[in-house]
């Protein structure tokens, strides 16, 4: 139960910064999140990525509250895959801040390592 209380924390961090990437909230003087949004790297072409974020985070927050209520597999499938997607694309998303902009977005940053941690938490609690 208290490895999804913290998924749930993470989430939920995920999607609030997801609104705030989603607002285009500046960080930075030199608004350093939008150059990142605006650089062409985003998954589909002409979109937001704060918007799907807002979207799959809501889900795995109703998913991981319905699991934590009344736990069934395909419920822990599903919180076990969207981990496992979104981890696939925070590392992709940090390798381009990294090594390609070399600039960062602070929201971005803080939604790839939440899904880090719960790859992590995920990996090592994976029987439970």
């Amino acid at each position: 139960m208290v490895k999804y209380k913290i998924l749930l924390a993470l989430f939920t961090i995920a999607l609030i910064s997801s609104v705030l990437l989603s607002l285009n909230t500046p960080c930075g003087e030199q608004n350093v999140c939008e150059q990142v949004q605006k650089s062409g790297y985003d998954l589909i072409k002409g979109t937001s990525n704060g918007y799907y974020g807002i979207t799959i985070f809501l889900f795995l927050i109703l998913v991981t509250l319905s699991q934590m209520h009344k736990p069934e597999k395909y419920k822990k499938i599903i919180i076990h895959s969207g981990i496992f997607i979104g981890t696939i694309i925070a590392v992709y998303f940090l390798y381009i801040q990294q090594f390609v902009l070399q600039e960062y977005c602070k929201y971005c940053i803080v939604i790839d390592f939440s899904l880090l941690i719960a790859f992590i938490i995920a990996i090592f609690t994976w029987k439970n």
